[in-house]
């Protein structure tokens, strides 16, 4: 068996793939445009990869492929259709990364709502050392306790922040995308009402019809001018010049992200134009990284590839 990894930058140099070495030949690439992989897998039997495009310009001269694997829940790059048609299976990898998504979210919110920056610079910068007090408070925060959090998809990582969020003492409200999703131990309230209610925004939900754009002018308009908006879902739920024009005019108070609708971020993406700096927290796309979330998927997916050929063989 060969075993082609399409970009294994993407992973991260720290995880040991050792395991996959047992299952035959194993070769690895840093990155690989369409053109690049479809002269890479000619001979692959299995692909690894995140976002290369799969489809018929990238596989097409593959002649051994019976498997590709995405090193993600998100399989937009597929071209499901062709690989039916070529009778090659794909597998994707859920639920690895919700502890680290979830651990993000609170990172970021804490940056955001207690003014780290601000007081890490107020002590490194000397201003601490010159002060006749022995605290310094010039930029007020509030307690979570009590306040209200509202979640955009309610999905397993939707779920446990809320778990956590209540621990904290928030109230937690949700609003369903689809209008199928039911939680008993939270109240789902309307989009409008979240906006309006809602201290904090957290979104955690898939791309789709529903959610497009769906963090638009009129979406932040609603919001309280004290609130918090985070999105840990995917760029295009949020119309970026919308959401940099709402920090610009204190429509809400801050917002952390950690998805965009480009990757990586474009010269000319509005949020760059974003004049109080303070006011916005952005991370490359790393809530699901964290070390123990990128083994475990990768564990999974060696998992996934032994099973196939154990099945494969029977049959």
């Amino acid at each position: 068996m060969k075993i082609v990894f399409l970009d294994a930058k993407s992973i991260g140099d720290d995880i040991d793939l050792s395991g996959y070495d047992s299952l035959g030949e194993v070769v690895k690439y840093g990155f690989s445009t369409p053109e690049e992989a479809s002269q890479r897998i000619q001979d692959a039997d299995v692909i690894v990869l995140n976002k290369v495009p799969v489809n018929a310009q990238s596989i097409g001269q593959a002649k051994n492929l019976k498997l590709v694997c995405v090193t993600a829940t998100g399989t937009d790059n597929l071209d499901k259709g062709y690989l039916e048609e070529r009778g090659i299976a794909w597998r994707n990898v859920a639920g690895y990364s919700t502890e680290s998504v979830a651990q993000h979210t609170f990172a970021l919110l804490f940056y955001l709502a207690e003014h780290l920056p601000y007081y890490d610079n107020y002590v490194k910068s000397g201003n601490y050392v010159k002060d006749c007090l022995f605290t310094h408070f010039d930029r007020k925060f509030s307690e979570i306790h009590g306040k209200t959090w509202g979640i955009i998809g309610m999905g397993a990582i939707g779920r446990r922040v809320a778990e956590i969020a209540r621990l904290f003492g928030c109230k937690v409200i949700y609003y369903s995308t689809t209008g199928k999703n039911n939680q008993p131990d939270y109240s789902r309230v309307s989009f409008e009402e979240l906006l309006k209610t809602s201290d904090i925004v957290s979104v955690h939900a898939p791309l789709t019809p529903q959610t497009k754009a769906l963090m638009d002018r009129k979406a932040f308009a609603q919001m309280k001018k004290s609130a918090i908006f985070l999105n840990m879902g995917r760029g295009p739920i949020v119309v970026e010049q919308d959401l940099a024009d709402a920090l610009n005019q204190g429509e809400i108070q801050a917002a952390g992200l950690d998805v965009l609708c480009k990757e990586p971020m474009s010269q000319d993406n509005p949020l760059r134009q974003v004049q109080d700096g303070s006011k916005l927290l952005i991370t490359p796309h790393i809530a699901w990284a964290s070390l123990e979330a990128r083994s475990r998927m990768m564990e999974i997916i060696l998992g996934q590839i032994r099973d196939f050929f154990k099945e494969s063989y029977k049959a």
